[in-house]
């Protein structure tokens, strides 16, 4: 040791270049590694971003959907034979009636 300084034989040398360029590779692998982990999560989030719009599309064209068919129920109710026919008698409607109230 002279004036504070560490003389290291040429094999420590090669050892501590071979170290010095493992962990620089190790590092390099580690990193890409990380990126592409953050690109895949990246498009995991874009995926559901697409779906989570279109789901929202559907429950808007399905509420509308279900607004339109209780208009027409609600129409329906107004004039359905069977909804009028009296409880206090025991008739059974007309198979007409009943014909007119069921889908074609």
């Amino acid at each position: 040791k002279v004036f504070g300084l560490v003389f290291q034989s040429p094999e420590e040398d090669d050892r501590k270049i071979r170290r010095r360029e493992k962990n620089r590779v190790a590092a390099q692998r580690s990193r890409k590694k990380q990126t592409q982990k953050a690109d895949k999560l990246h498009e995991e989030y874009e995926c559901l971003e697409q779906e989570n719009t279109s789901l929202k599309r559907e429950i808007g064209k399905l509420t509308d959907e279900m607004k339109h068919l209780s208009e027409v129920l609600k129409d329906h109710e107004k004039i359905c034979p069977l909804l009028h026919c009296s409880m206090n008698f025991v008739t059974i409607p007309r198979p007409d009636a009943l014909t007119s109230c069921l889908p074609r």
